[in-house]
């Protein structure tokens, strides 16, 4: 399924320099860096494999993320870069070597999901390339007759400028789409409390904001909230102290926040208020004004 040849490997160390940090992207009130254009592959049918293709891009250098689309197959997405040429030349690299057999490049303003689901919330199919099939061989849009004219299907028209306050409710919208989704970062080398940051970060990555990569620097990060003033897509901190935070959740609103509670167990919602939390909440942290 992965191709481990040399030009594939220099393919991945080349999106490395492409995504890297001093981009020029314009950053957020709070100091963060909003992120690029990115690459979105795939359509798999098994969470197990948009895990295991993760964990290989992970495994390179490239931070990569999963997550499961309107239409219930998994994509998954990475990189970070300056312009649109950039990523689809990287994504262009990759399938040359044969890496990955299809992609989609992600813009910068885009909204994965900005409303709860109802009728009608499917979203169109992007702008993939003329792939006969996924990486893991279930049937894709392709297969499905949605793009037959042997072209790019066009991608969505991107949507209007959002202000931060929507932004928040969006990032609550969004980790919603997670609960009951197994997650793992970083393959067996994840260090105890990452995937509860990682979760949270791809997230806010899906929003189109960077924001830091462990617990510990997310909580230094954004501005200080309080406790009764919380908002949807706010950051809620637990541990021993605010040099030990060991886990980290998104606020949804109605005392109930989204979080990965331990390794490979499924996202879920939980109560602010419960026993555990409010005796190990440190604090609140706001990443959209």
């Amino acid at each position: 399924m992965f191709s481990t040849s040399k030009p594939a490997i220099i393919a991945l160390f080349a999106i490395v320099l492409l995504s890297s940090p001093g981009c020029g992207h314009a950053a957020s009130p709070s100091g963060l860096d909003r992120l690029g254009f990115a690459i979105q592959m795939g359509a798999f049918a098994d969470v197990k494999n948009a895990e295991r293709f993760t964990d290989t891009l992970q495994k390179k250098g490239i931070e990569a993320f999963y997550f499961r689309k309107d239409n219930g197959i998994y994509a998954v997405r990475f990189g970070d870069f300056a312009t649109k040429d950039k990523a689809r030349a990287a994504a262009k690299r990759l399938v040359a070597d044969r890496l990955i057999g299809g992609y989609y490049i992600a813009p910068p303003n885009e909204i994965v999901f900005a409303r709860p689901r109802g009728a009608g919330w499917q979203k169109p199919v992007g702008e993939e390339i003329t792939s006969p099939r996924s990486t893991d061989g279930s049937k894709t849009a392709w297969d499905k007759g949605t793009a037959r004219t042997g072209k790019m299907a066009e991608s969505a028209q991107p949507r209007p400028a959002r202000g931060d306050r929507d932004m928040g409710a969006i990032a609550a919208r969004t980790a919603e789409r997670f609960v009951g989704i197994p997650y793992r970062w970083g393959g067996e080398n994840v260090v105890d409390g990452m995937d509860c940051s990682g979760f949270v970060r791809a997230v806010y990555n899906l929003c189109g904001l960077s924001i830091p990569r462990t617990s510990r620097d997310q909580f230094k990060a954004g501005d200080q909230v309080a406790k009764d003033d919380l908002r949807d897509g706010d950051l809620l901190f637990f541990g021993s102290s605010a040099d030990s935070i060991s886990h980290v959740g998104i606020y949804v609103g109605s005392g109930r926040f989204v979080h990965a509670p331990r390794r490979g167990e499924d996202i879920k919602v939980s109560a602010v208020d419960e026993s555990y939390f409010e005796r190990h909440f440190i604090g609140a942290r706001r990443y959209f004004q």
